[in-house]
């Protein structure tokens, strides 16, 4: 998966979380919904973390395709 296909990835979550997130204004999410939203969640950080890893694998001369999707443990487990 290139860059841009991240970045179309990204874009569509993204769309899919502010849709879940706008439709429920006022009120409380589905248990459903809450678990999606989760879902989806944990995927962008999921995606951003190869795209974060791309990179610097690019900066440091090396094959970008190396990098890989790290589990939610790990992107989840990250200081801000």
């Amino acid at each position: 998966m290139g860059d841009e296909d991240i970045l179309r990835q990204i874009g569509r979550l993204a769309d899919e979380e502010r849709e879940l997130e706008a439709t429920h204004v006022g009120e409380g999410l589905s248990d459903d919904d809450r678990d999606r939203l989760r879902t989806v969640q944990v995927s962008l950080d999921q995606c951003w973390d190869l795209l974060r890893q791309r990179e610097a694998r690019r900066n440091a001369g090396q094959n970008p395709d190396g990098a890989q999707v790290r589990s939610e443990g790990v992107v989840e487990g990250y200081q801000q």
